[in-house]
């Protein structure tokens, strides 16, 4: 009854997990939850920040809502570019085909992720998603297993990712990206197979980012100091 109690319906020892999906599926639950509580906050801090009223204040405001747009924290429409990145089918099993010396090459990595993002920025995009959540300047992607972590929620493949923007300005910057090029070649390579679609669309919307905004960074030591 003791534990019961205190783990208020938690896992007490969260570190025993049986298995990488229920640690997946227990991290997503978690976010989901601190995401929710988040959101409550961000509206409460609203409410107590529309309550504060003068001149400098009204300032601030001005100098904040102009910054919402290059932050990300704007929803974004417009016509656009999509790419699906995808396991090869025979890389989801356990057999590896003997055709294959790198198995790796069977899988989405998030280096091939980010490849797309940047070349889509290079590519002048107004605003890039994955899996619908959008990107910002301190969004981060890792493989965990065979699952890429965005923004702390693990998803599995296939990633879709799509930018908004001038469509002739992204689909060159795609394909001149020379990484870009070398996983083309192995999606058209019949021994390897990995997935690659590319579509133009007419219309995508690009959700604000719900996320948290506090940057936290490191500083450095002053010279000649050593750590404790």
């Amino acid at each position: 009854m003791v534990s019961a109690h205190s783990s208020e319906g938690t896992d007490l020892r969260p570190g025993r997990f049986p298995d990488l999906a229920s640690m997946v599926r227990y991290d997503a639950t978690r976010v989901d939850a601190l995401t929710q509580r988040v959101a409550e906050l961000k509206e409460q801090v609203s409410g107590l920040s529309g309550s504060v009223d003068d001149r400098q204040v009204r300032k601030y405001e001005r100098r904040a809502a102009a910054g919402k747009g290059p932050a990300g924290l704007l929803p974004v429409t417009g016509p656009g570019v999509t790419v699906t990145l995808s396991d090869a089918p025979q890389g989801t099993g356990e057999d590896t085909p003997d055709t294959v010396d790198n198995p790796n090459l069977l899988l989405v990595h998030q280096q091939d992720i980010q490849a797309v993002v940047n070349a889509m920025w290079s590519g002048g995009a107004a605003a890039v998603t994955i899996q619908g959540q959008r990107v910002v300047s301190t969004t981060g992607i890792r493989c965990i297993g065979n699952s890429v972590q965005l923004q702390g929620v693990p998803y599995s493949q296939p990633y879709v990712i799509s930018a908004v923007g001038e469509v002739a300005s992204l689909t060159d910057a795609i394909a001149n990206d020379a990484y870009l090029e070398v996983y083309r070649a192995d999606a058209a390579n019949p021994d390897i197979g990995v997935g690659w679609d590319e579509v133009v669309e007419d219309k995508i919307t690009a959700p604000a980012y719900q996320g948290l905004t506090d940057l936290q960074y490191a500083r450095a030591l002053p010279s000649g100091t050593t750590g404790g």
